[in-house]
Parts: C-alpha cells; sequence; structure tokens
C-alpha cells in the first residue's frame, strides 16, 4: 500500500478490497455540508461503477434523499444495506432505496475522514446475499488504512494549482451553465479553441465530465 502514489494505484487497491469481500463495485464519495443536495456523479470522487451509471441514476432521484445519504448525515458507524429492506424514513422528505435504484442487492458503507477534515464515505456494491460480521469489520478497518493512504497521497494536493488564467476563467463560465459556443464569443476565441482548454482543465483536475469538473473545482476552492 505504501507505494500507492496516484489515483490509477488507489483505484486498483478499492477494487481488490471490494473483490476480497464478495463485491464487485466500489465508489468513494465526499459528503461535504450537512444535508446538502448535489447529484451522485458530483461526489464521486473515485470508483468503478460502470460507464453512465451514476448520471442515469441522478436522472431520476435525488442522491441526499436516500437511505444511505440520510444515515451518512446523521451517523459515522459503518453499516450494511440489503435491497430486500425498506426504505427506513430518516429525515424530512422522501427517502428512496439507494441499492434497488442502483440494481444491486447488497452494500456495505464505511464512513471516512481525509486529513482535511472532510468527510467521506467507501460504498461497496454487489449483489451477493450478506456479508459476515467478522468480514465486515475486516472490511471497515482495511478500507480505514487504503483511504488514509489515498487521503495524503491524492486528496491533500490541490490539482487546480496549474490552471492558467484562461482556463480558470473558462471554467467559472462553464459552471455557470455556458455551452462552448457562449463561451467563445463571451472570451473572444473560436468553439474549438474552448473545447481545447475544456480538455485540458479535465486532466488537470483529473475528472471525466463537466459535472465533475465544476463540482471538484467549487470544492478545492480554485473557484467560488
Amino acid at each position: 500500500m505504501d507505494k500507492a502514489l496516484n489515483r490509477v494505484d488507489f483505484f486498483r487497491l478499492f477494487h481488490g478490497t471490494a473483490l476480497r469481500f464478495g463485491f464487485e463495485h466500489f465508489c468513494v464519495i465526499q459528503l461535504g455540508a450537512d444535508q446538502e443536495g448535489g447529484s451522485l456523479s458530483s461526489k464521486l470522487v473515485l470508483h468503478d461503477l460502470s460507464a453512465g451509471l451514476a448520471e442515469t441514476y441522478d436522472k431520476r432521484h435525488r442522491f441526499h434523499e436516500s437511505d444511505v445519504a440520510k444515515s451518512l448525515y446523521r451517523s459515522a458507524i459503518p453499516t450494511v444495506w440489503r435491497a430486500g429492506d425498506l426504505p427506513v424514513e430518516l429525515g424530512d422528505g422522501a427517502t428512496h432505496s439507494l441499492l434497488t435504484q442502483l440494481g444491486f442487492e447488497l452494500a456495505a458503507v464505511v464512513p471516512v475522514q481525509a486529513t482535511s477534515g472532510a468527510r467521506h464515505a467507501v460504498i461497496y456494491l454487489g449483489d451477493n446475499n450478506d456479508i459476515h460480521r467478522q468480514q465486515h469489520m475486516e472490511l471497515c478497518y482495511e478500507t480505514a488504512c487504503v483511504f488514509d493512504y489515498f487521503s495524503r497521497a491524492v486528496l491533500s494536493i490541490k490539482t487546480g494549482t496549474g490552471l492558467t488564467p484562461r482556463e480558470t476563467e473558462i471554467l467559472r463560465w462553464i459552471s455557470y451553465g455556458k455551452t462552448a459556443s457562449e463561451i467563445a464569443l463571451i472570451v473572444s476565441v473560436s468553439e474549438h479553441t474552448v473545447n481545447s482548454h475544456t480538455a485540458t482543465i479535465l486532466k488537470k483536475l483529473d475528472v471525466v465530465n463537466r459535472t465533475q469538473m465544476v463540482a471538484k473545482a467549487i470544492r478545492e476552492q480554485i473557484i467560488q
């Protein structure tokens, strides 16, 4: 574990942990402020979910209204969730089953905290029936160890410091919901140039789409 240096290394570590304990997928999410809104895809820090799964979920549901999310905002105790369990009302508003909506049978949720103090959670998902108590304890310990290294080696490094003034400007307009063609008119460059800058920003912030890009930029205070 001490040889892990980047996101790819930790992707393999989390994925390997998931498989060893009978799960198929993992996702590391940042919780942010108490019961704040935001889509699941914007909260993903690292994951191996199927392409488009989080985005499809976001079109129909609000993550902060799910049973798992509400539980995470009220407790730091690791939990196990089963698809057959009825959603428990954990606060104001509707509550839906995250497992049912994502299409899995079992989830192990491990709350963790970065060295910066930011709250996160590692969620393991699969179609297995259950996890034994001893296995759950071992999973929680191993997850805490991997996340601690991940926090210090990856999350503590500000990725946005390498953005140029022009890239930061374009990023800010993107956060306002402007399209590439609109931004091109605003900053007096070609649409191709805007798209080129956007691709560079995605790479520098180590994210895969505009939603994650804006969420990470705000989280790291690159833009307000």
